[in-house]
């Protein structure tokens, strides 16, 4: 996709998202932008009160974005150690080239720490480091069992936080009985949850992130362009995150968020062929027009995220 440094103009057409309140001024309620997502949500980051939506209790496939409820429950373990090394097996390798499915690029016998993991699994989206971290995170004799516990665990947390159409059945997105379902209305509520952490919005607004020089010797790109800087484009100013997600029974999926002048929005879109166009649209709609404009905003950090529970 095609993207310009103008701001984007805002086109009112039938099939356009409801405006439930008006976001930007105290005049008039303007119509929120159209999108082609199947399902979705803008919401105040703060209040959590829906600002419009589209189909949002709808249960839909959500692919990678699955990584934000494994990255919570790894978080969210109490005295978590993020210095923790993992030996990467064989079959989180295998198991990535068996299912054409996105990778980090873990070295076979490498020793990540927890830490680098979880950058691993948010920026290039690595389904091995997903692998890792649920085999690692998960309770049982066998990686089988333990792979299961994990997913487990993201279904007791996704009930707590009463993400009532949300069920997991697979750690990382790639469902192997199609029962890997969510709702736009879920995911914002668990990003609005996941945001409200110490060390998640720290990695999910990372442009780039190098484990330097260690066994694993890796550098990762955020795979969300709106917080990415790329040669055909920039970074959302404001932007802050959050997930990209892409599969065949989702189509594309993105769930972002962004802050300017106060205000937080976070939102989510599922089965959007446009998803960052369309996103784009609905910050500058609730954040206002000026945010599609001005120089990129560089946020690469490659410093340790807290040693603190999330």
């Amino acid at each position: 996709m095609r993207r310009t440094r103008g701001a984007i103009a805002v086109t009112v057409a039938t099939g356009a998202l409801l405006v439930a309140a008006s976001p930007a001024s105290s005049a008039a309620p303007v119509a929120a932008p159209p999108t082609t997502a199947a399902g979705a949500i803008l919401i105040d980051g703060t209040t959590g009160a829906t600002l419009t939506s589209k189909d949002a209790d709808t249960q839909r496939q959500m692919a990678s974005t699955t990584k934000i409820m494994a990255a919570q429950v790894v978080l969210r373990t109490p005295d978590l150690n993020y210095d923790q090394k993992v030996t990467i097996k064989q079959e989180y390798a295998d198991y990535v080239v068996r299912e054409g499915a996105s990778t980090a690029h873990l070295k076979v016998g490498a020793t990540p720490t927890v830490r680098q993991l979880l950058y691993a699994l948010m920026l290039p989206s690595g389904c091995d480091a997903a692998y890792a971290l649920a085999d690692t995170f998960g309770k049982g004799a066998t990686t089988q069992a333990r792979t299961a516990d994990f997913i487990a665990q993201m279904n007791a947390k996704a009930k707590s936080l009463g993400m009532t159409k949300t069920v997991y059945d697979s750690f990382d997105g790639i469902s192997p009985t199609g029962n890997n379902l969510t709702t736009a209305r879920d995911l914002g509520k668990l990003t609005k949850y996941a945001m409200s952490g110490v060390a998640f919005p720290k990695i999910v607004a990372t442009t780039t992130y190098s484990t330097g020089g260690t066994s694993t010797d890796a550098t990762w790109g955020n795979s969300n362009l709106l917080v990415r800087e790329r040669p055909t484009g920039y970074a959302y100013p404001g932007a802050t995150g959050v997930k990209t997600g892409t599969g065949t029974a989702a189509g594309k999926c993105l769930v972002f968020s962004a802050t300017r002048n106060g205000k937080t929005v976070i939102g989510v879109l599922l089965n959007d062929e446009e998803r960052y166009a369309d996103a784009m649209k609905l910050m500058d709609w609730a954040l206002g027009a000026s945010a599609g404009s001005g120089a990129a905003v560089q946020r690469g950090n490659t410093e340790p995220i807290p040693d603190v529970l999330d």
